[in-house]
């Protein structure tokens, strides 16, 4: 009973100790669309993560406020290996309308908690008007690059902080997709080479949902897909190839009921592809002549050494370590050299890193650690460090210079008395390492008379002529297997049926684990894939029509494309519909296996 009270007692503490330190840490959070048409309503989220105080909205002009605030309270507790964490938040919500056409801020809203106020960001909405003709680059936009749509409903871009840089400088390249219809997903991504560049990718969040942005005075639907952190190698111009994309678009089916509308239509996924354009980049050569202790780096750097002690004895050894920090291709530093009299023998360095990839350009430290030996009694000098780089920001190589380093050598007990330094040069008695001399060996040993060679005998005539036989058998098999592979076409359709046999065994996991949803979809790419793959039709020109043509003209029976008909509505509609059941989806599995069988039966 006593050890009970004692669990509730703490118990009770640790709650009111989180409960305590969640106050003390209070963000007022927003979310908004920075852009907007005229006439447009939308609603503005404001949330806290702490209860008991006073919201203040703050004045919503030139927009005209209907409704709100709406508010939610959200409060959760997690005991995670006896600790205990709870998480509360409360959510304000607006609902507004745009008036007129301009770029507006709206202030802070204030939060007032125990005579303390917390304040989040301004908003700052853009309100275009439609089909409105003006040319106006978003608030948001990741770079100064110029977008051209080419009044495509989709399309994307592969966007560069900057096109002229000098060797070594750092280039953000951003790939983003602009889009005004309605799509599923992103099947299949293809980025570049970037050949000339040494490339890092940086940590994109994936892409769940769109951002409005006003695009030459038309709002699209934009969304982040993956950032790169490019270094350039060369100089001269550099050609970045297209970036493609595969997208899966919906698209109705039939037409829109004269009562209901849109409400009851159907629609059907469609594959895409959209590329970008190829880009040109200017890499200028870094100006003047290189230093000798230049690094290689571009950007800006700091210099620090240190010493782990100034006194040791003999053949003892001393960490040195030196640290370069900043911002700049710090991977391809190299370590600094060092001058060093020769009666302190040094190692390689050990390098550690610790380098952050940002939208900036790479930052962190990397040191290289010494370890010196002295060999000799005395004092000891470690001369400056020198280390260069090119600072972008001046346009001209920068030194970098530590201080002067000193440290004593101790005499060891296994040294001589006589010995000593000398300008540096040790001066030591003439050792006798054994004989170097050995006599030579008299006696004779055993000879033996060898066998007769293999070239005078039968059995090595026929293996020449077996492995002359066996080289021209393997090079006839391989040119006709180059030959075979030099029609793509003809490889695709060959391997089509065991591509999609791959695909139905991965349908058929995701059904034995209960992932429908993933179920239909890896029965879609299945079927799509073999029709393209046995058909010759690129997926971007795959229609139903078209299909149904082409199986047609080869021979295939109508129950068999009434088949396919039927798997693709039931997967297109369960996709976006879920209500079927394991038993239903084992008979599409069943049917889609078939139908496959069926034409890699009947096509050649």
């Amino acid at each position: 009973m006593r050890n009970l009270t004692i669990y509730r007692l703490v118990l009770m503490i640790s709650v009111l100790m989180s409960l305590s330190a969640s106050a003390q840490d209070v963000s007022v959070k927003v979310q908004y669309p920075p852009v907007v048409t005229a006439g447009q309503q939308f609603n503005i989220t404001w949330t806290v993560n702490s209860g008991g105080g006073e919201f203040a909205a703050p004045s919503f002009s030139p927009f005209y406020k209907l409704m709100g605030p709406q508010t939610s309270y959200n409060s959760s507790t997690q005991i995670i290996n006896g600790r205990m964490s709870q998480s509360t938040s409360y959510t304000y919500i607006y609902f507004l309308q745009a008036v007129s056409e301009g770029k507006f801020v709206i202030p802070p809203a204030i939060f007032t908690l125990k005579s303390k106020s917390y304040s989040s960001d301004s908003l700052f909405i853009e309100v275009v008007g439609n089909g409105s003709q003006q040319k106006t680059a978003s608030s948001n936009r990741a770079t100064d690059q110029e977008v051209e749509t080419g009044g495509k409903d989709i399309f994307v871009n592969l966007l560069l902080s900057r096109k002229e840089v000098y060797l070594g400088e750092p280039i953000t390249a951003t790939v983003k997709i602009y889009t005004r219809i309605n799509i599923a997903g992103l099947n299949e991504i293809k980025f570049p080479q970037f050949n000339g560049f040494l490339k890092s990718d940086l940590n994109t969040p994936p892409l769940t949902s769109l951002e409005q942005e006003n695009i030459n005075g038309t709002i699209f639907g934009t969304g982040v897909v993956q950032q790169f952190l490019l270094y350039p190698q060369k100089t001269g111009e550099i050609i970045i190839d297209p970036v493609q994309l595969n997208v899966l678009i919906q698209q109705k089916s039939a037409q829109s009921d004269p009562f209901f509308g849109d409400f009851f239509s159907t629609y059907q996924t469609v594959p895409r592809m959209i590329a970008s354009q190829s880009l040109k980049i200017k890499v200028n050569p870094l100006p003047g002549n290189q230093p000798d202790d230049y690094s290689g780096i571009v950007g800006k750097l700091d210099l620090k050494a240190v010493m782990s002690k100034d006194t040791v004895n003999v053949n003892d050894a001393i960490n040195f370590r030196v640290t370069i920090s900043g911002s700049g291709n710090l991977k391809v530093a190299a370590a600094p050299s060092m001058k060093l009299s020769p009666d302190i023998e040094v190692y390689d360095p050990k390098s550690t890193e610790d380098i952050k990839n940002g939208l900036n350009g790479t930052t962190g430290t990397k040191s290289f650690e010494y370890l010196l030996i002295p060999r000799h009694y005395g004092d000891f000098t470690i001369p400056p460090i020198t280390y260069s780089y090119f600072n972008t920001s001046s346009g001209r190589y920068e030194q970098l210079r530590t201080q002067e380093f000193k440290f004593y050598a101790r005499k060891g007990s296994d040294q001589n008395t006589d010995i000593t330094v000398y300008g540096g040069v040790s001066k030591e008695d003439v050792k006798y390492l054994g004989k170097d001399i050995r006599f030579i060996k008299s006696d004779p040993g055993n000879m033996s008379v060898s066998g007769s060679l293999l070239i005078t005998k039968r059995l090595y005539y026929s293996l020449f002529i077996l492995a002359v036989f066996a080289f021209l058998m393997i090079l006839f098999i391989r040119r006709e297997h180059v030959r075979r592979n030099a029609d793509i076409s003809r490889v695709r359709n060959r391997k089509a049926g065991k591509v999609a046999a791959k695909r139905l065994h991965e349908a058929s996991l995701c059904l034995k684990n209960n992932q429908l949803d993933r179920f239909y979809e890896e029965i879609l790419k299945a079927l799509w894939g073999y029709l393209s793959d046995k058909l010759n039709i690129p997926v971007s020109e795959m229609t139903r029509t078209r299909i149904i043509s082409s199986l047609a003209q080869r021979g295939i029976e109508e129950s068999e494309m009434g088949s396919l008909n039927e798997i693709l509505d039931k997967c297109e509609y369960a996709r976006f519909a879920p209500s079927s059941s394991g038993t239903e989806a084992a008979s599409l599995y069943d049917g889609a296996s078939r139908f496959i069988k069926s034409v890699e039966n009947s096509i050649v």
